[in-house]
């Protein structure tokens, strides 16, 4: 399979540049679809040298034509993009289709729930619809409560990754009215009742499928009941439960609370109120209301749906069409933003742009590209399916975006200086890009003395990069000599304007070092290929120091 690889890279390259391949171009090719060969470049060096022997004593025309044998998407200008197609929508007409993204703002959207907000915006683009943005800010949880800042990072999220959606963004805390007017409809249709049982009660009746005695009251009684949830019962002391039949299959949605108390200050509403709904019971209002057609959702949400449904029911609401779609699971990384919530206010991590966050926000920061983000969502389709991929299924999508336009650079981390005996003076032209010659070259002039990070063995003979081997300290030959077996190294110039690097990795951790003086005149956002490294996005310029984020490898 490798031999393969090379040989196509190594008939492209011969092809684009009069007949001859050049090794370092093959070989940085190689390495930018198979980063886990980085640590064989001894054998992979030996090999590509193999193979450009024979492909260098071809003809042009011989070199063309294996090439369209083998790879004739090479010849392509430009690599081909994949379309994802969509199922068509049941019931969708253009023009009429409303869906909508219920976000909870407990903190930035992540990677993690990305999938169904594509989804949603592609299909109301696909039938020229209206994609409303409804944010679910009721109360929540102790552990997961409202965050101030979301208010603003999921609209930016959403707006960076191409999310086309309605001007007018709908907030459920200003809504309550409306949700507690339908809880007294549900209670004069005798659907609700207000349930003071403790919580070992509850479990008991439910697995029991008894009925709750509270359940019993007359309206009359119920109403004066859910009064008294605004000014008599305290936090966890009564909540207002629907009904619903009590053996059904999942005990779960045995009369389900719709209502409960909460006393916790609200960051947009403050003390305003103490009862809220719970989230299955405010779709199912807000949906109607707001005219939606079609809900796209995980999987995980189908208990919701259904008390969705009953809901529409009991009112006699027409239904929407309820998408679900299964859950894609990324290999290798783990994503709680519970967990993220509590770093970033403890200051461990250094803000909701942390690359452990995962939030959208550290990954554009990261430098991963919102298409490449869709296009990786995309891929799965709509299905309920649950899927595992790893991450390189992402960083594939972004590679294919950013390889062609991220210049070159060597990075030397923790250097350490060496002494050449016998090396001459030098002038190193290397390409910028090595499918791109006609870029400006990056031109290092050498002398003696030289920056590595590797620690040297005696009696190993090794190859910087592009310049010259040597063995012990000392100078050898400027030619690239597979028989020699050097152990390629990279490396810079001691005598030159280095640049101080730091790359912030994504793990949080901090890798320091030099790189070439061309970085020094990157712009905040430009990438670069640190060569056998990475790509990485230019942050900024700080103390003297060029900051770095590793995108990926």
């Amino acid at each position: 399979m490798l031999k393969k690889d090379i040989e196509k890279y190594a008939l492209h390259n011969a092809v684009k540049y009069g007949g001859k391949a050049n090794p370092g171009a093959v070989i940085g090719k190689l390495l930018s679809e198979h980063p886990g060969l980085k640590d064989k470049m001894k054998d992979v060096a030996k090999e590509v040298n193999e193979v450009l022997k024979e492909v260098n004593k071809m003809k042009p025309e011989e070199q063309l034509k294996k090439l369209e044998e083998i790879a004739p998407e090479l010849l392509e200008k430009k690599e081909k993009v994949k379309t994802h197609e969509l199922p068509e929508l049941e019931n969708a007409h253009e023009g009429k289709t409303v869906m909508r993204m219920a976000p909870y703002p407990s903190g930035p959207l992540h990677i993690g729930n990305t999938r169904p907000y594509i989804l949603n915006d592609e299909y109301t683009k696909k039938y020229k619809g209206k994609l409303l943005l409804v944010l679910d800010d009721t109360i929540g949880s102790e552990e997961k409560n409202v965050t101030k800042e979301a208010y603003d990072m999921i609209p930016e999220g959403l707006k960076w990754l191409g999310i086309e959606f309605e001007n007018k963004i709908i907030y459920k805390s200003d809504r309550l009215e409306i949700y507690y007017k339908h809880a007294e409809e549900l209670i004069k249709k005798e659907k609700a009742y207000v349930c003071t049982c403790d919580s070992e009660t509850l479990r008991s009746n439910r697995a029991e499928m008894k009925i709750c005695n509270c359940r019993q009251q007359t309206v009359e009684k119920t109403l004066d009941e859910w009064k008294k949830l605004f000014t008599t019962y305290k936090e966890g002391e009564a909540a207002l439960r629907i009904k619903t039949s009590m053996d059904n299959p999942n005990p779960a949605f045995r009369d389900r609370v719709i209502f409960r108390i909460c006393e916790r200050s609200h960051p947009r509403v403050g003390n305003k109120y103490r009862v809220w709904p719970l989230l299955d019971f405010s779709w199912a209002i807000d949906d109607h209301l707001l005219g939606i057609t079609h809900i796209l959702r995980g999987k995980d949400l189908m208990i919701e749906s259904d008390m969705e449904k009953y809901i529409w029911d009991i009112f006699g609401w027409k239904h929407a069409e309820l998408i679900h779609t299964g859950l894609v699971q990324i290999d290798g990384v783990k994503i709680s933003k519970s967990k993220a919530k509590k770093e970033v206010e403890s200051g461990l991590y250094s803000g909701w742009d942390d690359p452990r966050t995962w939030s959208l926000q550290a990954l554009k920061r990261r430098g991963i590209l919102p298409e490449a983000i869709r296009a990786f969502s995309l891929s799965f389709g709509v299905n309920a399916n649950e899927i595992t991929v790893p991450v390189d299924s992402l960083y594939a999508e972004n590679r294919k975006i950013i390889d062609e336009k991220s210049n070159r650079y060597f990075f030397v981390e923790n250097p350490k200086k060496i002494k050449i005996e016998k090396a001459p003076a030098m002038t190193a032209e290397l390409d910028l890009h090595q499918d791109f010659k006609e870029r400006w070259k990056r031109v290092l002039h050498t002398k003696d003395e030289f920056y590595v990070a590797d620690e040297l063995k005696n009696g190993q003979v090794y190859r910087f990069i592009h310049l010259f081997n040597f063995k012990d300290s000392r100078f050898i030959s400027a030619e690239h000599d597979a028989s020699l077996n050097a152990k390629l190294i990279h490396w810079l110039p001691a005598n030159e304007d280095n640049a101080e690097v730091e790359i912030v990795m994504d793990d949080g951790s901090i890798r320091k070092g030099l790189a070439e003086k061309g970085v020094k005149h990157l712009k905040s956002d430009d990438e670069v290929q640190f060569e056998r490294f990475g790509f990485c996005r230019f942050d900024r310029k700080e103390a003297g120091k060029y900051v770095f984020w590793l995108t990926h490898k």
